[in-house]
């Protein structure tokens, strides 16, 4: 009975977390830890207080399965931390522990990829609160031609990549593709 009205209990918060009432980040300038979906090349630490043997830190694979000690394989691509955090507490209640105390981290976000019209194009280490402006700075600045108006950031949102038109002082997501353009004079 308990169990049932804790599994109840997660599935209606991950439906809070994902439905209809999840707010969009896809027009904010700013970057919502809380909605971020894991990704492909993100690095991961779980942690279950006082169970030493379930501790697991791993990179994310294109597949984006983890193999998590009692619970076997877990497709993680595409959910949040608190979600992960929901299914492996769901999992191990009841049959492997009374009342686990499971926590979720995000160690290394995937990298961005930056080109175009910058002086070493490439993929870097994401880190919170990068805005193109500082993406082209990591990336050696911008070139005598770049269009610094003129700036794509391809995004993946709900499972699509779309082409979002972005300015100078936007923040940019771990994963985003971000083209800057040449300018004609």
């Amino acid at each position: 009975m308990m169990r049932t009205v804790i599994v109840t209990i997660a599935v209606i918060l991950l439906y809070l977390t994902t439905g209809p009432f999840a707010h969009s980040a896809q027009g904010s300038n700013s970057f919502n830890l809380s909605q971020y979906k894991l990704g492909a090349g993100d690095i991961i630490q779980i942690k279950v207080f006082g169970q030493a043997d379930l501790l697991l830190k791993t990179r994310l694979s294109n597949d984006g399965m983890i193999n998590y000690p009692l619970l076997g394989e877990i497709s993680v691509v595409g959910m949040t931390a608190n979600e992960l955090e929901i299914l492996i507490y769901t999992g191990l209640l009841g049959d492997y522990l009374v009342n686990p105390s499971v926590a979720v981290s995000i160690e290394e976000y995937r990298p961005f990829f930056i080109d175009g019209e910058v002086n070493r194009p490439g993929g870097y280490p994401y880190q919170p609160g990068l805005t193109i402006d500082k993406a082209a700075a990591l990336a050696g600045g911008y070139t005598q031609r770049a269009a610094k108006t003129e700036v794509e950031v391809i995004r993946e949102i709900g499972g699509s990549a779309q082409i979002i038109e972005v300015n100078a002082t936007q923040f940019i997501y771990p994963g985003d593709s971000i083209k800057v353009k040449k300018t004609f004079f």
